[in-house]
């Protein structure tokens, strides 16, 4: 009886597993970024760059891609940028102060994410710094 609890609980897990394991991908190749990962629909990235610099380069994507900028917050640790493609999609970006020379953005494309667009806008961040 113990053996065949055993097989349908490793059954089970291993059923399951296909469903979560697309939730964090660490994306190779990105040069210029110290970490890039597809968290949950979301692609976070560590680049080497102050914060301040960080931030003018995100702006300058937004405008180089063409998109609408829609609301921007920003104090010493944190800035937020919200903007709109064409096809009405909203894009989130955040650019979070690590230390003096590193600071980790995050990009969110829609409501569940478009890992394609979002690696496009941060080619372009990293291009700008």
């Amino acid at each position: 009886m113990k053996t065949i609890w055993k097989f349908w609980s490793i059954m089970a897990v291993l059923a399951l597993f296909p469903l979560v394991s697309g939730c964090v991908a660490v994306l190779a190749g990105a040069a210029g970024a110290g970490t890039v990962a597809w968290v949950q629909g979301r692609l976070d990235a560590t680049l080497n760059g102050g914060f301040n610099d960080t931030e003018k380069a995100a702006n300058l994507a937004i405008k180089q891609l063409q998109f609408v900028l829609i609301n921007e917050h920003k104090d010493a640790l944190n800035a937020e940028l919200k903007a709109r493609t064409s096809e009405d999609k909203e894009i989130k970006i955040k650019v979070i102060r690590v230390t003096e020379t590193a600071t980790q953005v995050q990009i969110r494309v829609g409501l569940f994410g478009d890992e394609g667009q979002s690696l496009a806008i941060l080619d372009k961040i990293k291009a700008n710094l």
